[in-house]
């Protein structure tokens, strides 16, 4: 049994959804296919099969991105566990969770996006893999780079480990808190947090509806890589597309 003496997250890419082809994935409004639901709802009960194991809690509140794919996700898993939670679960979404925004071009395909920068004099022919190249943003007002995202969603865990760890020194139990996201920008934020190193965000992605559960205490302090407690990461193929 669990005595949750440290603090400790999960980090859960989206399940499946209605994804345009070719079309950078930040923005795109859809909902979780049928399929993806469902696979959702397998990962969170193996899931729960861990936590009944080794008697570990959720914390109550789920946070989210605000794109519906990360929110209908997060609501399987307040549906699928919750026994598990230490109060009624409640979903709150964030916009620091979101995928890497590529700004005024969201939702254009990757094709047209191209052509708009051509025909733009100011702007500079991107990189051939630009959509997985960590630090190139796009030349657009609210555009971001991978980096940049990953250290956008970092600064929002990294906010609620503070509060976390002030709760436990006031006796508090820690459960286990959940956080749905997007593939590339967990990744990357995993990078800034110590939990993969910078050779392993090409190699490494996330299985849809499937959480990285793992310690996330004083090792971000002193340099040391957190423990991995459950689930693990994808080997990522050349197809894949970052989100």
């Amino acid at each position: 049994m669990s005595t949750e003496s440290n603090v400790c997250c999960a980090l859960i890419r989206h399940g499946a959804y209605e994804q345009l082809p070719n079309v950078p994935s930040a923005l795109q409004p859809y909902p979780l296919t049928r399929e993806g639901t469902e696979e959702v709802r397998q990962q969170a009960r193996a899931f729960g099969l861990w936590l009944r194991a080794t008697g570990r809690t959720l914390d109550p509140l789920v946070e989210t991105s605000t794109l519906l794919r990360a929110w209908q996700t997060g609501q399987i898993y307040m549906e699928e566990l919750h026994e598990f939670f230490q109060a009624p679960p409640q979903l709150k979404s964030f916009p620091s969770l979101c995928e890497r925004s590529v700004g005024a071009v969201a939702n254009l395909s990757v094709s047209e996006i191209e052509r708009v920068i051509e025909l733009d004099p100011r702007f500079d022919t991107p990189p051939a893999n630009w959509k997985s190249d960590s630090d190139y943003r796009l030349p657009f007002d609210g555009a971001e780079s991978l980096m940049e995202a990953g250290e956008r969603v970092a600064q929002h865990l990294l906010a609620w480990r503070e509060g976390a760890e002030s709760e436990m020194k006031s006796g508090m139990k820690s459960g286990i808190k959940l956080f749905v996201g997007h593939g590339a920008a967990i990744r990357h934020a995993a990078y800034h947090l110590n939990v993969i190193k910078r050779c392993d965000i090409k190699r490494l992605s996330m299985f849809y509806g499937h959480p990285v559960v793992f310690e996330m205490g004083l090792e971000f302090a002193d340099g040391q890589c957190p423990r991995l407690l459950f689930g693990q990461w994808k080997q990522r193929q050349i197809q894949d597309v970052p989100d």
